[in-house]
């Protein structure tokens, strides 16, 4: 069972797909630490909306691709983080033929090293709890071809098998370690997209929304989902069918 002041940690949670996330956490009994990198106007919204709910968070500025005192901070103002949830990303598109050097090591520099930095970090209260929950927010586009996005698509297929092979590594110490993938969800990274051409693809005929990848994370995150690791969960409208 989760420990008491058990404190959840969503990178990336000023809006969209974090906020969704940090604020189901919250509603599941979690104290929540709010990360945010330039977005703090958006961040104590999201704050303030758990307070609001009855829930306790608090907003964390930085960088998760350079910093590496973010949990230290979370832990001393918060407790321990007994959940961790990697979303923090971005997009730098366009075709392998003109995709620059720098476009590439954002990508992987902001979607899949800190995941690994900050999951490595996190493992060693969990193992010592005997309790712990890591969810990486993935894409269906890791496991799926999107031209245009190899660096994007890279970084989640690494986001994937990383999960995989950490959660064989730590399964036998109450820790487990899931990835979400969502498909076409509407957030400020998809406003700009072409929708109407790429619901059509879809099975389910319409985006999804922000709060149904966070109820997938609340799931694996939660203690009914003990003897769920190791695996992805899809949340793409059938796109990965």
């Amino acid at each position: 069972m989760r420990p008491e002041n058990a404190t959840a940690l969503v990178t990336g949670a000023s809006k969209g797909i974090g906020a969704a996330i940090a604020r189901a956490l919250a509603a599941d009994g979690w104290r929540v630490a709010v990360n945010y990198r330039g977005d703090e106007a958006g961040a104590k919204a999201t704050v303030e909306a758990i307070e609001a709910a009855g829930g306790v968070a608090q907003a964390f500025q930085a960088d998760v691709s350079t910093e590496n005192g973010l949990l230290k901070d979370v832990e001393a103002a918060l407790g321990p983080v007994l959940a961790l949830v990697n979303n923090a990303g971005v997009a730098r598109d366009g075709l392998a033929l003109q995709l620059s050097d720098d476009d590439w090591d954002t990508v992987i520099a902001t979607n899949l090293s800190p995941a690994f930095r900050l999951t490595r970090d996190a493992l060693r209260p969990m193992i010592k709890a005997r309790y712990g929950r890591v969810v990486n927010i993935a894409s269906v586009v890791g496991p799926r071809a999107n031209v245009g996005q190899s660096n994007y698509a890279a970084a989640k297929a690494g986001l994937i098998g990383m999960t995989k092979t950490i959660a064989a590594e730590v399964a036998r110490r109450g820790v487990t370690v899931n990835a979400v993938a969502p498909g076409f969800i509407a957030t400020d990274m998809t406003a700009e997209l072409a929708t109407d051409e790429i619901v059509k693809a879809i099975p389910a005929r319409r985006q999804g929304t922000p709060e149904e990848v966070a109820a997938a994370v609340r799931f694996l995150a939660s203690d009914d989902a003990g003897y769920v690791t190791g695996t992805t969960l899809y949340v793409d409208g059938g796109m990965s069918a």
